[in-house]
């Protein structure tokens, strides 16, 4: 549109009278279509020129009009003599409303108006041609009568109405579009809403269908555990008596037998003796599962542990060939339940042993960066395939292995090995190779002991998670920890006011009891399935939540920290 940034000047009037604001209508209207404004914009052009006519062009007062062209606008610029009245005229603020930029300035009795409307994009520059048309067809309209300019604007007015029009009936089938639009959505919120509301009945009823598998599953646990118990008890008296027979008549001082007779009583001698440790496995076993296994802690030293543990397996090893190296424990001391840690020992020791044909077994122990203490048997046996690692502590499974007939067992060792390492608090993990090696790690923590707080009531109705509970809880204390069931702690609370509660909120009556505990002032850890327990007015309840899923010996004594806490 310009040269070098300068504005192009496309025509200069000299106007008077009322009759030229037709003339000042007409040539706006004439320069926006020429330089390329849309129809709409010529009108608006038009009619705010003409607006300004009637305001400026009264009397015989020239009107001196310039028409320019910049890069991005059209600038009209209107000088006349100041009347001091022209803001106050109806046109002005309509002119200022339809152009996009509006300028007056009043100087020397003279009053400048300049006025810009801005062009469309790509608006193609005026050649010199061009320009020449455009002054012959002003000078074309000084001749048009007023009824031309009347019928033109006429025209105009018309064709803005049928613009409006079309605007208008768009305008409606979008709202159509719209709502029907709408009424697709409503549809499909209702349709989403009623799978949603179908999804929750199901999910509803299977979490019905889930606590009654839970139920039914921990009356078979406890139905298992009596059995066991039951069983071991009335097995164990007669396979007593079978191997202390067969010891007396081994012995010195029985009567001389003969080399079959020998061989035959030592067979019955190991097969006795076998049968009882299994036996005394289910015992334990069973007590730990029903939380009747309960530590007795005391300091331990980890050297003289290892010494105890390697006397166990002298025999064996030295008929196997097999290293048994035990490394050098730390100078430390340990406390926990040394029968216990013993048995954990040797059970995974003898695994190693049976499954491992040439190189060595290895025990050794440290307290990680965290205090606890890290006991790792390794060995170079024939380790496990990657698809029987999930079922090693599945009870009397056995993982198939060329070893396993010269080499045969009940499938207890390492799931009650791990029994009793939760026992003591603790954890029991396992990694091996196919043909490379298996390595158990036993964790178990050395924390500082909790404050004595008296008696503790574990109140719960569930037997598995009451026999974990008080194995836990009693490791970390040193009062006396109490399995209740729920029905009955008003009775306990009444003859001995406990220093810790921990309540199972699953059973119906946990929220009254709750409260109850809470009035009294006495701290309670609440067992939850949620992240935190409500009270009656949506707050959260005064009291340390441990959630089931997350349940372990420091999350049970992180949970006991802080409900002291809050008394």
């Amino acid at each position: 549109m310009t040269a070098g940034g300068k504005p192009t000047s496309l025509l200069r009037l000299t106007l008077s009278g009322g009759q030229s604001v037709f003339q000042l209508r007409q040539c706006g209207r004439e320069v926006a279509a020429a330089v390329g404004l849309e129809f709409q914009d010529r009108i608006r052009v038009a009619t705010a020129l003409s607006d300004l006519g009637r305001i400026l062009l009264t009397g015989e007062v020239p009107l001196v009009v310039e028409f320019e062209v910049t890069d991005h606008a059209l600038r009209v610029r209107l000088r006349t003599a100041a009347k001091g009245n022209e803001a106050d005229q109806p046109g002005w603020k309509t002119a200022q409303r339809l152009l996009d930029e509006f300028a007056a300035e009043e100087a020397d009795l003279a009053l400048t108006i300049t006025v810009t409307k801005n062009l469309p994009p790509g608006a193609p520059a005026l050649s010199g041609k061009q320009l020449t048309r455009l002054r012959e067809a002003v000078d074309a309209l000084t001749g048009r009568e007023a009824a031309d300019e009347l019928r033109t604007q006429n025209e105009e007015l018309l064709a803005t109405l049928d613009a409006l029009e079309a605007k208008r009936r768009e305008l409606v089938h979008v709202n159509e579009e719209l709502e029907e639009t709408n009424r697709g959505v409503m549809a499909l919120y209702s349709q989403l809403t009623e799978e949603l509301e179908e999804t929750n009945r199901g999910v509803v009823a299977l979490y019905a269908e889930l606590d009654n598998k839970t139920i039914e599953l921990n009356r078979a646990s406890t139905a298992k555990n009596r059995f066991w118990s039951n069983v071991s008890h009335e097995v164990r008296t007669p396979v007593n008596a079978i191997v202390g027979l067969a010891r007396l008549l081994l012995g010195p001082g029985a009567d001389p037998l003969t080399d079959d007779q020998r061989r035959q009583l030592e067979l019955v001698e190991r097969s006795g003796a076998g049968l009882l440790a299994l036996v005394n496995e289910l015992l334990d076993v069973a007590k730990a599962e029903s939380g009747r296994l309960v530590p007795v802690l005391a300091p331990v030293d980890p050297r003289l542990l290892f010494a105890q543990v390697r006397d166990m397996f002298v025999a064996t090893t030295a008929a196997s060939g097999v290293d048994l190296v035990f490394v050098e424990a730390p100078a430390a001391t340990l406390v926990t339940d040394e029968k216990l840690l013993v048995h954990i020992l040797r059970n995974l020791v003898s695994n190693s042993l049976k499954f491992t044909e040439r190189g060595s077994v290895r025990v050794a122990v440290e307290v990680d960066a965290g205090g606890d203490w890290v006991f790792r048997v390794t060995d170079t046996g024939i380790g496990i395939d990657a698809e029987h690692l999930d079922r090693v502590f599945e009870e009397f499974h056995q993982v198939p292995n060329p070893l396993q007939a010269r080499s045969p067992g009940t499938g207890l060792g390492l799931p009650y090995a791990r029994t009793l390492a939760q026992v003591l608090g603790g954890s029991l993990e396992l990694s091996s190779r196919a043909g490379v090696g298996t390595e158990v790690t036993v964790r178990l923590p050395s924390p500082e002991p909790l404050p004595d707080v008296g008696t503790v009531l574990v109140v719960t109705d569930d037997d598995t998670l009451r026999g974990r509970l008080t194995s836990v809880v009693a490791a970390l204390g040193d009062g006396p920890c109490v399995p209740v069931a729920p029905a009955d702690l008003a009775a306990a609370v009444t003859s001995e006011r406990p220093g810790l509660v921990v309540l199972d909120l699953a059973p119906p009556e946990a929220d009254a009891l709750l409260d109850a505990l809470v009035a009294a002032g006495i701290a309670v850890v609440a067992l939850s399935a949620a992240e935190a327990v409500p009270s009656d007015d949506g707050e959260e309840a005064p009291v340390a939540t441990l959630h089931k899923s997350r349940l372990s010996t420091d999350s049970v004594r992180e949970a006991i920290r802080r409900a002291l806490a809050d008394l």
